[in-house]
């Protein structure tokens, strides 16, 4: 059985070796590569890929929020260099299949696409069954996060005001008017209990939506 992928990472070098790793195995194709989360958004849509690998972190829109907007048209694995359950259990929170470290082995790599392929959840070392267990539990008891409170327009808002864009900027982008997006950052604002650019952009950072170094 052929397997098509998509691979969604802002770095070059790192795509080149996902894609390497990958296509020792016969079954794999990989049908195309995005740098960031709206280009992955449009391959998605026009190459429908039977699972998408996506990094947490990427510019314009989040893998994590890709993942939410894509899952039911594609099976997601989350790549990320973030070993912590919090991570992972928002990960199959917004629909993702798979959650692999970046530095797992090829064989973890290979093995994931493999298992969500064919629909079966996969959770590289140290993560394990009860991971999936505790998401279970946490999706039936736990108080709504303040962040799960905001629409998609005011997510995507959320982050290119945490990268630095203008509201010009992010007008343009989103095909919304000036107007349009500061009633989205005030009702951000006000929803996630922030005060300052400074308070966004930290909150951004602690989620996992922009990289430090953005």
């Amino acid at each position: 059985m052929t397997v098509t992928i998509l691979l969604a990472d802002d770095h070059h070098l790192v795509r080149q070796g996902i894609r390497s790793v990958l296509e020792t195995n016969s079954e794999f194709v990989v049908v195309g590569e995005a740098s960031d989360g709206w280009q992955t958004m449009e391959l998605v849509e026009s190459l429908k890929p039977d699972v998408t690998i996506i990094d947490i972190t990427m510019p314009g829109l989040n893998g994590l929020e890709v993942t939410r907007q894509v899952h039911e048209k594609t099976k997601v694995i989350i790549l990320s260099m973030h070993a912590n359950e919090a991570y992972v259990l928002e990960a199959l929170h917004h629909g993702a299949y798979g959650y692999v470290l970046k530095e797992s082995t090829a064989t973890d790599l290979i093995q994931a696409v493999q298992k969500v392929a064919d629909g079966q959840r996969f959770l590289s070392a140290p993560f394990s069954d009860h991971v999936l267990q505790t998401y279970l539990t946490r999706s039936q008891t736990s108080p709504l996060d303040p962040y799960e409170t905001l629409t998609r327009r005011e997510r995507e808002v959320l982050q290119l005001m945490a990268e630095g864009w203008s509201t010009t900027e992010i007008s343009e982008r989103l095909y919304i008017s000036p107007r349009t997006v500061e009633v989205h950052r005030a009702n951000v604002m006000h929803k996630l209990d922030l005060h300052t650019q400074t308070d966004l952009v930290r909150y951004a950072i602690r989620r996992g939506l922009i990289a430090v170094d953005r």
